[in-house]
């Protein structure tokens, strides 16, 4: 009781103290020393050709934190820490209902966070691309009105990937295109705002959520420069295209984080980042109002530092959007989060895929969970004609793209087709575009009839639920185990939901994730088995030089 009493005695005197606003300043630098070490990487995609972004300038951002942390200082950081630093949401709604934090202080606290390590040129991760201007003020106003909801969503800062729509800042994708994208809000922020979540900013991201370019580096857009690995900058790649969402969750830049998916882009940035991804299922979230690549296989999902966090803000995402027909009749309104303790390994029957024992860490975790009671039971994976996956994803665009243009960009935006986007790229490339628009180009190629795309679509969703049914039918299976986004896309082709929750490291301490997949819409039974799992095992570690 003294140290709360503390605690809010420093409070009281910091509100009386007048305003003092601190100007951050970013200053761009010679990285080329940088570049010239990390060019004989042993991975090809880690051999960058810029870290810094030529087009955004950090001094506006930092304008908009400045602004909404004049009353907050390094001590009130130090001292609110142990109540934020790696809690979990109903933690730290605890906090607030003791009086210990308020949603302004909160908020502050992350928005200090973001400035204190993204303007140090020795740890920045380049993970924000843009930061709500009126964060701290919605906050305030939370707190004003604290009974006027029951979700535990309510207050708490949320970061977004930068494809998704959000009224106020621009929604980029990454892209040089659509740098002043000023939108409404995509039908999820809708959702996540009526229950009383703070949209902090937006996150970096692989540009046009990875289907640019060919062999390019994970996590690069010409928006927000190349987004960096916390638990190994420059060394351990971020996996993508969700990777600012992924390293901002790792290096606590807000409570929670938004991400999309058409195939590994939540599970490969979330096992890079040691934190949990969720994958729905398509149509459980609406992609309204989010720039696409696929209506076949897009969806948002939560990426989180645990699995509790993760079911809060899957729950306030969740609605049926008549701009997306994939939502109709979807489950809504299910409190995840409520029945998570009733989850348990005992007598879950997992499926172990033979083809991934040579890693030692999934073997170790599978001996792990069978002493938790669970079955393990190795199969042998089915041979697939996955041939022309890709296809899809290039028709798809061709035309999802310009769909989302017409409807939910801003009037500045006048492309009208993928062909005058290319165009355009290329005027200026080694800005817009320096790793090429290979994948890009590959959709102008794309020549197929609308029952030609209807066939392979069909052909490769059975491939992928085949893959999965087989073994599941067969040994009677409550889900598949795999490793980070290893057979992501077969899940994705198959519309199986996937959870990623951190397994481990390798003795370089890259981090590694072991990924859940179940049937369609068996979110709740993943959650609840990762919670279980989480909980016997606690193996996730945040980054030490992000302590």
């Amino acid at each position: 009781m003294k140290n709360i009493t503390y605690i809010l005695l420093l409070f009281t005197l910091a509100c009386n103290q007048q305003p003092e606003t601190i100007i951050y300043t970013w200053e761009s630098y010679d990285e080329s020393q940088e570049l010239a070490k990390n060019a004989d990487h042993e991975s090809l995609k880690m051999r960058y050709k810029l870290i810094q972004s030529v087009i955004l300038n950090k001094n506006e951002i930092w304008e908009n934190v400045s602004n909404q942390i004049s009353y907050f200082s390094e001590e009130d950081y130090q001292t609110l820490k142990p109540f934020i630093f790696e809690q979990d949401i109903p933690t730290i709604q605890s906090h607030v209902r003791a009086g210990v934090l308020s949603y302004e202080t909160l908020t502050q606290w992350y928005l200090y966070r973001i400035v204190k390590y993204e303007n140090d040129k020795d740890k920045f991760l380049n993970a924000i691309i843009n930061i709500n201007p009126d964060a701290v003020n919605e906050a305030r106003k939370k707190d004003k009105n604290k009974s006027s909801t029951d979700h535990p969503i309510y207050g708490i800062p949320i970061l977004l990937k930068d494809n998704i729509n959000m009224e106020g800042i621009p929604t980029t994708a990454g892209t040089h295109a659509l740098r002043n994208n000023i939108t409404s809000d995509a039908f999820i922020v809708e959702r996540i705002k009526e229950k009383g979540g703070i949209i902090l900013g937006k996150t970096n991201l692989s540009e046009w959520a990875n289907f640019l370019c060919l062999g390019c580096p994970n996590g690069y857009s010409a928006a927000g420069g190349q987004t960096l690995n916390p638990y190994g900058r420059k060394i351990f790649d971020t996996g993508g295209s969700s990777s600012g969402s992924g390293v901002s969750m790792a290096a606590n830049y807000a409570a929670v984080a938004v991400g999309t998916e058409t195939s590994g882009s939540i599970l490969s940035p979330s096992s890079k980042s040691s934190i949990v991804g969720l994958k729905p299922t398509v149509g459980l979230l609406s992609r309204g109002g989010i720039v696409p690549i696929s209506s076949t296989l897009d969806t948002p999902g939560p990426m989180t530092k645990n699995v509790i966090d993760n079911a809060i803000l899957l729950s306030a995402m969740t609605g049926e959007d008549s701009a997306d027909s994939a939502t109709k009749n979807n489950p809504k309104n299910i409190k995840y989060w409520e029945e998570l303790k009733t989850g348990t390994l005992e007598g879950m029957r997992f499926g172990v895929n033979k083809s991934l024992l040579d890693d030692s860490i999934y073997q170790l975790t599978i001996e792990k969970i069978v002493s938790l009671g669970g079955v393990a039971i190795e199969f042998e994976p089915e041979e697939l004609n996955f041939e022309d996956f890709g296809a899809i994803l290039r028709a798809d665009m061709k035309i999802d793209l310009p769909n989302y243009i017409k409807q939910y960009a801003s009037d500045e935006i006048t492309f009208r087709s993928v062909s005058e986007i290319v165009d355009y790229n290329k005027e200026d490339s080694l800005i817009k575009i320096p790793y090429g628009q290979a994948r890009f180009e590959g959709i102008l190629a794309v020549d197929m009839s609308q029952e030609e795309l209807a066939e392979l679509k069909a052909r490769i969703h059975d491939e992928g639920v085949r893959f999965f049914e087989t073994p599941m039918v067969e040994y009677q299976l409550d889900a598949v185990l795999s490793i980070n986004n290893r057979n992501a896309g077969y899940a994705a082709a198959a519309n199986y939901p996937c959870f990623t929750i951190p397994m481990g490291y390798s003795e370089t301490g890259q981090p590694s994730g072991l990924t859940f997949i179940a049937r369609p819409f068996e979110e709740d039974k993943l959650l609840k088995i990762g919670y279980a799992f989480e909980q016997a095992t606690k193996v996730r570690k945040f980054p030490e030089e992000y302590k």
